[in-house]
Formats: structure tokens, C-alpha cells, sequence
């Protein structure tokens, strides 16, 4: 899942990123209210995480801005401001959430599977398809033939493919999603990825493969 930050403390942006890419988020952070609406124009987030007081425009407003624009993206606000009418303000501008300041680790992550959860309409925290099961807290992929641990980029790719099977997912759509906005990787890391990922469904001895559609990209289909 690809995630926008939006805090203008950077110890704090930096410590938050560290941690939600070691939950298997792709994270982009940006340090004011004007980056956050320009990232948020421009690019598709799986959610957002707002601070409300931000240089050059504050996170109330980007989030009225974002949802006057008709984008659902869930989000998230972060706030010291912890007084019913600032939640109130917030939830009634738009966010799906609100958290105030200080706040434990496991909170953020807990009110982020959340919201996204809403979004996707996944009940819980299990993604099925064929014989396969994703745990999303866990990040283990299983059949009853075992299980295994995927690491962060092979869990946010099987993510995608088994939150969409049979829709083919563009190696474009693999980068922008997982690599981010700004990476420099070369698109040949999506196939590598993919190959490692096929090895797992073999050893799984999953129903399911990885299908490669020429110049188009891969889906994840039933065995026939």
C-alpha cells in the first residue's frame, strides 16, 4: 500500500516513515499543506496521513480541498489539538479518522488498517483467492500446503494482485504503487520480484499462478 505523510516535524516524518515502511507501506513524505495537495492531485494513494498544523496551508484545508475535488482517499489526521471540536472540525471536514498527538506506534497502524480496510471493503485481515491466503498483519502468504513470510515489496505486489485477480496490473502501475513517485529503480525490478513470487506459489503448491499478458503486464489466474 502507497501512503502519503503529510508532517512538517521532520524527526517526526522520519521516525513515522521508518516505521510504516517496516509495516510494508511504500511511503512519499512531505513537509507542508501545499506539497500534500499537489502530491495528492497528482499521484493515487492507498490513504493519507494529515498533520493539521502545516507550513503554507494547514490540513483541514487540504482535506476540504481533496474531498471538494471528489477524491475518497482515506484519511488519516494527526493533530496536538485534542478538544471534541477539533475532532469534530476534522471528521466533519472529511477524514476518516482522527489522532491526536502523542500517540503509540501501534495505534497509527491499528486506525491505518482501519481505514484502508473501509476503503478496499476487505473484511478483516485476510485477502483469499484460489487455495492462497494473504494475512495482512502478518504478512504471510499460506495454502495447506505451509506458509511463508513475504518481505515488504513481495507482500505489497501480492497485495495487489490478489485485492484485483484476474485484472492485469501494469508494471507501470507496480512502480508508481510500490517503487513511489521518485524512485530511481529500474522497471526490470517488477519481473524479479514477480519470479520470486512465482517460486513462493510453487512451494505453496498454490492453484494459482502469476500470467504474464505481453506488453500489457501480469494478473493473478486460476490454474485451468
Amino acid at each position: 500500500m502507497r501512503i502519503l505523510l503529510a508532517e512538517d516535524e521532520k524527526e517526526l516524518s522520519n521516525a513515522l516513515t521508518m516505521i510504516l515502511k517496516h509495516n510494508n507501506y511504500s511511503v512519499d513524505a512531505v513537509y507542508n499543506g501545499e506539497d500534500a495537495l499537489h502530491y495528492l492531485d497528482a499521484e493515487n494513494y492507498d490513504a493519507a496521513i494529515l498533520d493539521v498544523m502545516m507550513p503554507k496551508m494547514d490540513g483541514i484545508t487540504v482535506l476540504r480541498q481533496v474531498r471538494a475535488q471528489g477524491n475518497t482517499v482515506p484519511v488519516l489526521i494527526l493533530t496536538a489539538k485534542a478538544e471534541v471540536d477539533d475532532r469534530v472540525l476534522g471528521l466533519d471536514s472529511g477524514a476518516d479518522d482522527y489522532l491526536t498527538k502523542p500517540f503509540a506506534a501501534k495505534e497509527l497502524l491499528a486506525r491505518l488498517r482501519s481505514i484502508t480496510r473501509r476503503q478496499m471493503e476487505i473484511p478483516g485481515n485476510l485477502l483469499n483467492f484460489g487455495n492462497l491466503s494473504l494475512d495482512r498483519s502478518k504478512y504471510e502468504l499460506s495454502s495447506s500446503a505451509g506458509i511463508v513470510r513475504l518481505g515488504n515489496k513481495e507482500y505489497q505486489m501480492m497485495e495487489m494482485l490478489m485485492g484485483n485477480p484476474g485484472q492485469v496490473i501494469s508494471t507501470e502501475h507496480f512502480m508508481e504503487r510500490i517503487w513511489g513517485y521518485d524512485s530511481e529503480a529500474e522497471r526490470s525490478v517488477v519481473w524479479v520480484y514477480l519470479s520470486n513470487l512465482r517460486k513462493k506459489l510453487v512451494s505453496l503448491k498454490a492453484d494459482v499462478q502469476i500470467k504474464a499478458a505481453r506488453n500489457q503486464g501480469y494478473s493473478l489466474e486460476k490454474k485451468s
